[in-house]
């Protein structure tokens, strides 16, 4: 599942540092989540999101959303 993490950290000026904190996490933790290493719980995805002031499905999309199917 591909994420768009990192870009939208980055458009709100979040270092990974920052965005882990809030989240209550490690760098390693988000740098690992932005590189598709691994999958969140739901409860950091929708964290994710509070912090990004998104939502969920705007963070990860799925193959099958990106292929049309």
């Amino acid at each position: 599942m591909e994420n768009h993490i990192r870009e939208l950290r980055k458009s709100v000026k979040l270092s990974q540092d920052e965005l882990a904190k809030r989240c209550h996490v490690s760098r390693q933790t988000i740098n690992a989540i932005e590189n598709n290493k691994y999958d969140p719980t739901l409860q950091l995805a929708f964290d994710i999101a509070r912090v990004l002031d998104t939502t969920v499905d705007k963070l990860f999309e799925g193959n099958s959303i990106k292929n049309g199917k």
